[in-house]
């Protein structure tokens, strides 16, 4: 496997409407997608996009508000009050190659590949196989994202 695009960094908030309110007030940021709610993973979520080079789009930031208490991103700001980076995302070409390449590892993945934000497939990664940071594989987008 080869490592692929940093596609986001996801980043949990107790509350995804003054995130936004900060990313546009203070980091200046002019390109934020409408906030949904993935009901998959029980967050409200939106992206603020950042622009790339030679007018690339750069890395996203994916805001995580919890729908339910008891989610993942729920139980997490219950240690993280405040918040705060709680994923990296990385592309892949193939989403199951790359899950039997970090399986054949003996890295943990947490779940079968499963239907992400962008529309594609995601699986995530245990924390303590990678460095102490919980990531995030995603299969690549076809078209804008």
């Amino acid at each position: 496997m080869k490592l692929g695009r940093l596609n986001h960094i996801g980043v949990a908030t107790p509350d995804l409407d003054a995130s936004i309110a900060f990313y546009r007030d203070v980091m200046g940021a002019t390109d934020v997608t409408e906030p949904f709610v993935l009901e998959s993973q029980q967050v409200r979520i939106c992206f603020v996009n950042t622009p790339g080079e030679d007018g690339t789009s750069g890395t996203q930031i994916e805001l995580l508000q919890p729908t339910v208490a008891d989610s993942a991103v729920g139980k997490w700001l219950e240690k993280n009050p405040l918040g705060g980076q709680h994923h990296i995302c990385y592309e892949v070409p193939d989403i199951h190659a790359a899950k039997a390449w970090f399986e054949g590892l003996g890295k943990r993945v947490l779940g079968e590949p499963r239907m992400g934000a962008h529309g594609t497939l995601i699986f995530f990664v245990h924390p303590r196989d990678m460095g102490g940071q919980l990531t995030e594989i995603m299969e690549t987008p076809k078209g804008a994202h």
